[in-house]
């Protein structure tokens, strides 16, 4: 009988799978072994593969959160390293020693000496002078520096000129000029405001 053109013809040449795997049973069971068994092997090894599956999974995820971890520590070690760096850094040149200078000003002006109030100033304008200075403002004076200079430049340029002011009296005035601590108190606090703008202390 001659199949038709929509039949589908089965042929001995296709891959039989169950008997690959019959052979292979049989071979190490040196028996013969059912469709039925051969079944069941195959449910049996697909759950163990699945629990070994889960437990490799489990080691893996615990792996990376114990990598995350890890990490974060060294992370945490190595910023506090940095910052143990930068302190001994700064104590050699930078912040910690305007800090010094800025402590120094203040014992100045808690003194109950005039001169002291004034050297406070001094030294205060001295600071205002760096500071823009590293700023980048031109000039052979910080009077000349501050004219460079805009209120849209740093918000506390009026501060810088009001301080500045006593200052110069100060220095042209000598000792005609009668500096009362409250008003030295009242110029270092305008030069706190321009050194705080410029991350000076």
């Amino acid at each position: 009988m001659t199949p038709e053109d929509n039949d589908i013809v089965y042929t001995q040449y296709g891959p039989n799978l169950l008997g690959f795997f019959q052979r292979v049973l049989e071979s190490i069971t040196g028996g013969t072994t059912s469709y039925d068994s051969i079944v069941t092997f195959l449910s049996s090894a697909w759950s163990i593969y699945s629990i070994i599956a889960f437990i490799l999974s489990a080691l893996f995820i615990y792996g990376i959160i114990y990598s995350y971890i890890r990490l974060n520590q060294l992370n945490e070690i190595d910023a506090a390293n940095l910052a143990a760096a930068e302190k001994i850094w700064k104590e050699l040149h930078g912040e910690l020693k305007e800090n010094r200078r800025w402590s120094e000003i203040q014992k100045h002006l808690d003194s109950g000496t005039p001169s002291d109030w004034k050297l406070a100033i001094i030294e205060s304008d001295i600071i205002l002078g760096e500071a823009l200075h590293e700023a980048g403002y031109a000039g052979h004076s910080i009077g000349d520096q501050l004219k460079s200079a805009t209120a849209s430049s740093f918000s506390t340029l009026q501060d810088a000129w009001d301080a500045h002011r006593i200052r110069n009296r100060i220095a042209h005035e000598g000792a005609d000029f009668v500096l009362t601590q409250l008003s030295a108190k009242e110029a270092v606090v305008k030069y706190k405001r321009v050194f705080t703008e410029f991350g000076v202390i």
